[in-house]
């Protein structure tokens, strides 16, 4: 058995095809279906099921799956506490940013960063959370950067800032004149949100739990943008909510428009989440330094109320 073999049934369980597999492994299909079957010839157990397309796991094979991720989490880790010894911060990171944080954050860190630690090869991308956590699990990501908690066992999370919820009110909607608002303002029927699977509509809706919630409105339309979301409101067809970061580059019309909220601020807690094992933690912690250094003369507030990202049934 060989930490080689353990690679390539992960890669074939997570593919569901040997061809793919073999191309993501960088070896031919023969070479890489000949070390699995030596595989299953040694343990003297099918691990896949050729017979369905695509191709699945056995129940034995489940098994040999969980157990093979560990074993080769824990052989990169080798690598990783030599490199720690040395304290060598580069390498290859996967890093995944959700939607709603992209934009505004990544700007903001992302040059400091690289050329702080030019060895490091950032390779980012943008993922929904349930999307991060599978692959945080799975070993497909070092890090990511979401809206917390999350309440997940094998996930450790560490904030990063805590970004106010800000309201976008254009003159004809009647909260317009109010200074400040409070959650008991809300109608969530004349809110504009994302469109579902975005982690920042579902703490829209959450925080409008505790106020005026009904299913009366006479359209819904929900958007997988804030400018959008933004153009519509000055349309006259409701209010909408924003994150803090995405206020600071409006033009002075538009800021004209926004509301914040009385104290203590409805906010989402934003961290950067990475798996228990803590492999490439150096590089990991080099990151959290860096963004909380820049995002720390941005974001400066007191009296928080943090509202949960995670989506709860109306």
């Amino acid at each position: 058995m060989t930490i080689t073999q353990l690679k390539y049934v992960l890669a074939v369980a997570e593919q569901q095809n040997f061809t793919k597999a073999a191309e993501k492994t960088f070896v031919t299909q023969p070479t890489l279906s000949m070390q699995i079957q030596k595989l299953e010839d040694e343990l003297d157990i099918l691990i896949f099921d050729r017979s369905k397309k695509p191709i699945e796991l056995t129940e034995i094979g489940k098994k040999i799956v969980n157990q093979a991720r560990n074993i080769v989490n824990e052989a990169d880790r080798m690598q990783d506490v030599v490199d720690q010894q040395k304290g060598f911060i580069g390498g290859e990171f996967k890093l995944g940013i959700i939607p709603t944080i992209m934009p505004t954050l990544l700007p903001m860190f992302l040059r400091t960063f690289t050329k702080k630690y030019p060895k490091v090869q950032l390779k980012i991308e943008e993922l929904t959370t349930e999307e991060l956590i599978s692959k945080i699990n799975e070993n497909h990501l070092d890090a990511a950067i979401a809206a917390t908690p999350l309440y997940q066992p094998k996930i450790k999370e560490r904030a990063l800032y805590y970004e106010p919820f800000v309201g976008y009110i254009p003159k004809s909607h009647r909260l317009a004149d109010k200074k400040e608002i409070e959650t008991v303002d809300l109608d969530i029927d004349d809110i504009l949100l994302l469109e579902d699977g975005h982690c920042f509509r579902d703490g829209v809706v959450n925080l409008c739990k505790s106020s005026r919630l009904h299913t009366n409105q006479s359209f819904q339309l929900q958007s997988g943008s804030f400018e959008t979301l933004i153009k519509l409101s000055n349309e006259g067809l409701g209010m909408t909510l924003l994150p803090y970061l995405n206020t600071l580059d409006m033009d002075e019309k538009q800021k004209q428009n926004l509301k914040h909220f009385k104290k203590p601020l409805p906010s989402r807690e934003v961290s950067l989440i990475y798996s228990t094992s803590e492999l490439k933690l150096q590089i990991t912690n080099a990151l959290y330094d860096t963004i909380s250094s820049v995002v720390r003369g941005a974001i400066a507030f007191q009296d928080i109320e943090i509202i949960s990202p995670t989506k709860k049934s109306i």
